[in-house]
């Protein structure tokens, strides 16, 4: 078992928050930062946000806590960052279409590459400077791309059968949308799940049982 094999869940899954503060602290040309001020901003306890970043290294100093440009920076490298994975949409209807222009995947270690839709309205659209392509072209478009990555953002009920196809091109990696299980099809993929209505739901739950002040 590898290092990062024996890094928890929990802790990878706050990378990303360390990443987006320590981003916002340098553009406000923040130099340093302790990790109890960092752990007010992540609201964790300082010996959290300590024994989190020693899972790859600590970076701080004594006396003088972590250089921000630094600490962001590493935290770039551990996620990967600077990875170009290539990645095709699935789905370019309104909710596709959205993702699609809302997030800057260069930055966040993909290249999209191609989009892919079954409504024949959509086919040959744009996508930024993306074509929308039938998905009767996936295995030819993958082949040749060596595509990496797939985000899935069409109803559950469309996704088996595709899933397959890009399962058999040996596309293992997934940012799903469509509440399918896709790990409980295939354990051996890598799968980030999105699901909006849990959150809106925790959200609900939350204001159901707010204290009144």
């Amino acid at each position: 078992m590898s290092k990062s094999d024996s890094i928890s869940m929990s802790v990878i899954r706050r990378l990303p928050r360390y990443y987006r503060f320590l981003s916002e602290l340098d553009e406000q040309r923040v130099e340093r930062i302790s990790s109890t001020k960092l752990a007010q901003i992540m609201n964790v306890t300082a010996s959290q946000v300590r024994q989190d970043l020693n899972c790859f290294g600590g970076f701080g100093q004594q006396g003088y806590g972590y250089s921000v440009s630094q600490l962001k920076n590493e935290i770039r490298h551990i996620l990967g960052l600077d990875n170009s994975f290539k990645a095709i949409l699935i789905g370019a209807g309104n909710f596709g279409t959205a993702v699609s222009k809302h997030l800057d995947f260069n930055k966040l270690g993909f290249e999209l590459v191609g989009g892919f839709e079954i409504d024949r309205d959509k086919i040959g659209g744009m996508l930024g400077d993306i074509v929308i392509r039938d998905e009767s072209e996936l295995e030819d478009f993958c082949s040749a791309q060596h595509v990496d990555a797939a985000f899935m953002c069409i109803p559950r009920q469309n996704v088996e059968q595709t899933l397959e196809r890009l399962y058999k091109l040996g596309i293992k990696c997934y940012w799903n949308f469509s509440h399918f299980d896709i790990s409980a099809k295939y354990s051996d993929t890598v799968v980030e799940n999105v699901h909006l209505s849990d959150n809106l739901m925790t959200l609900c739950y939350r204001m159901t049982n707010m204290e009144s002040k």
